[in-house]
């Protein structure tokens, strides 16, 4: 029992980055761009929120008031992967720039630069930037008393601020895009864009909005999976930005397939963590280096997963076109 419930507390806390950041990719290409740039945003983001809270351990207003630095470092997390989200914005919308090779280079500048800034900050060579362990919110922090070791390991083994965040973003994100007047907008951005202009509607405002959530959403998204990886941000996040992307053309762009996606992925990126652990799976003992094998099974599942249902996938009509005005 102890197992499962290692097994389902550690799933649901790297389903949270998946499914942040893959919904952060919905809203800008539901808005008609691109974003690869999701790698990027979420190194950005971890990278600030983590520098805050190193600030904050420092000057003892994290030890002193745990959540509430948790909750302003998530603020700070949303914030740096908005700002630098606007720049595939700014490339996309008013440069009309290839999306694709914009995207492609913040991904390529956001790990430099994490490791430039961690250099100047720590010392050249170290940097790994340590998490407070006062960031995880326990039974003491809640001043209540779960008895049984199932229910305990599954609470409060590995459970963060980001994950309850995650639950109310996801309602917004859902109720946003579907019963408001701007979800409305931002569809028709990506769907005709010539159409939405038509009536009035400001395609290039409602696209630097869609990227701008995506930052946002993103910015938190590597902060939670920072936090789920271990005890410290190392200037990367292990292609995760790349997988929320697979997760989001698998949940084909809409909310509630995508949380079911990000569930799908996790679980096979915790099966391949806790394989020595699950008696039933094989062990290939007789195997070099066989250890590796179950570590690429959530990579491995994705390119299946994607190859049997990209003829199924129906991505906005309008997604990496720069929108001319002039154009009818």
């Amino acid at each position: 029992m102890s197992i499962l419930a290692d097994i389902l507390s550690a799933t649901i806390l790297f389903m949270i980055p998946l499914l942040l950041v893959a919904l952060g990719g919905m809203f800008s290409e539901r808005s008609g761009v691109v974003n690869i740039a999701l790698e990027g945003i979420m190194i950005i983001g971890a990278l600030c929120s983590c520098l805050f809270l190193r600030v904050m351990d420092a000057s003892g207003f994290g030890p002193a008031h745990p959540q509430w630095a948790m909750f302003f470092a998530i603020l700070v997390a949303a914030a740096t992967g908005a700002i630098f989200a606007l720049l595939l914005a700014f490339a996309s919308v008013n440069l009309k720039a290839d999306q694709t090779i914009g995207g492609t280079a913040l991904n390529m500048f956001a790990p430099a630069f994490a490791i430039v800034l961690t250099w100047a900050i720590q010392g050249q060579g170290q940097t790994t930037i340590l998490i407070p362990t006062w960031s995880r919110i326990t039974q003491a922090t809640l001043g209540v008393a779960v008895n049984g070791s199932f229910f305990q390991a599954f609470l409060f083994k590995s459970f963060y601020q980001t994950t309850i965040w995650a639950v109310f973003l996801f309602i917004i994100a859902a109720v946003l895009l579907y019963k408001t007047r701007f979800g409305l907008r931002l569809r028709a951005c990506g769907e005709h864009p010539q159409a939405a202009d038509s009536v009035g509607i400001n395609v290039y405002r409602m696209r630097y909005a869609g990227v701008f959530i995506s930052g946002f959403l993103g910015g938190i998204g590597g902060l939670a999976y920072t936090l789920a990886a271990g005890s410290a941000f190392q200037s990367t996040v292990a292609g995760y930005g790349f997988l929320a992307l697979a997760v989001m053309i698998f949940g084909n762009w809409k909310p509630l397939n995508i949380l079911g996606a990000s569930l799908f992925f996790a679980l096979f990126k915790i099966l391949g963590s806790y394989s020595g652990s699950i008696p039933f799976l094989p062990k290939f003992e007789n195997i070099k280096a066989s250890e590796y094998i179950y570590l690429m099974l959530p990579y491995i599942v994705t390119m299946i997963v994607l190859i049997l249902t990209s003829k199924k996938s129906r991505a906005p009509k309008a997604e990496g076109i720069p929108y001319d005005k002039g154009r009818r």
